[in-house]
């Protein structure tokens, strides 16, 4: 599989694996986590203009996306603050064509010394994929909104 930045005339097949996404969530148990519309179109295309955005594709065939920024989340910090920057994982989405999206996320983005991703407590799919991939379980966070998400953190070992 290849991972490589999105284009903006992929937006509509990133939309429809959000909404593939959002299907498989409601149908697993998750219906909570991102509701009827996130994101958002105008969020992805603003992902897709900061460079932030990356597809997964297998022979040209789009199989799924996520977004990876580096920073400080402010939801992380309040109650898990980090010394330095770190890579920052969000809405990874997979249209259920490749199994083992995580992993080829975390492969790509072996050379980040720290990742952290969130995700809804009732994401048991994500949460398994994330401690299959080596990521530890730090705690709750409350997003800009009050909701929780489970805070996971993967460091690379010293």
């Amino acid at each position: 599989m290849n991972i490589r930045k999105a284009k903006f005339s992929e937006l509509h097949r990133l939309l429809e694996i959000y909404k593939q996404a959002r299907e498989y969530m409601k149908e697993t148990g998750n219906p909570h986590q991102w509701k009827n519309s996130y994101p958002s179109k105008k969020l992805v295309k603003d992902d897709i203009e900061k460079k932030a955005c990356y597809v997964i594709e297998r022979e040209g065939h789009i199989c799924a996306c996520f977004t990876f920024m580096k920073g400080r989340e402010k939801s992380y910090e309040r109650d898990f603050s980090c010394d330095k920057d770190y890579g920052i994982i969000h809405r990874v989405a997979s249209d259920q064509s490749e199994r083992g999206i995580v992993s080829q996320i975390v492969n790509f983005l072996k050379d980040e010394e720290l990742l952290r991703i969130d995700t809804h407590k009732d994401n048991i799919t994500m949460q398994r994929a994330l401690e299959n991939t080596g990521f530890r379980k730090l705690g709750i966070v409350y997003l800009h909104d009050g909701s929780q998400r489970i805070l996971y953190e993967l460091k690379e070992d010293v």
